[in-house]
């Protein structure tokens, strides 16, 4: 799926929901189900709060992972199995080559604000996250824009994906 639309219009909650509900339909797993990628860490930590919030009162629980955060933290953090990962692309292929996080499980990926992340280069991390991530997965790229290089990446890792545009009259941040 592509979701495009204008940051304050609600895009976590269009995600994060049906990513719950698929969790609680899903036999109860230790295992990481799902990943959203996030450009930057203040990004990371907005996600998953919000994630959270809207677990509070299910057992699932989204963990944010970013670089500048104490490593030894992010490990203590990660053996209490949380389901869900809100990371940066950097801190997580930092993960991946140590083996402290295990993709092997992940069911959804989600791609938010894809088109900053194109912006701050990390369209190479997005490529080396996805090749790590097994291919029957659900795939969501949610972006105000769409530059060429995310289309290319959709085109190249989204099989028949329904696209989505909302144009907000007002931005509801």
């Amino acid at each position: 799926m592509i979701g495009q639309a204008q940051t304050g219009t609600g895009k976590t909650a269009a995600y994060g929901i049906p990513v719950l509900e698929k969790i609680l339909k899903a036999e109860p797993s230790k295992d990481i189900q799902t990943v959203v990628l996030s450009p930057t860490r203040e990004l990371a930590m907005q996600v998953a709060e919000e994630l959270n919030h809207l677990a509070q009162f299910t057992n699932i629980q989204a963990l944010p992972i970013y670089g500048g955060q104490d490593m030894e933290r992010q490990l203590r953090r990660l053996r209490k199995c949380p389901q869900i990962i809100v990371a940066t692309p950097g801190r997580l292929i930092d993960h991946m080559k140590r083996g402290t996080i295990d993709l092997s499980h992940v069911q959804i990926l989600v791609l938010d604000e894809g088109d900053e992340m194109v912006d701050m280069g990390f369209i190479d991390d997005i490529r080396t996250i996805l090749a790590g991530i097994p291919e029957e997965r659900q795939t969501m790229f949610f972006s105000a824009t769409m530059p060429a290089p995310i289309r290319e990446l959709a085109e190249t890792f989204l099989k028949e994906p329904e696209i989505v545009k909302i144009k907000a009259a007002t931005v509801t941040i």
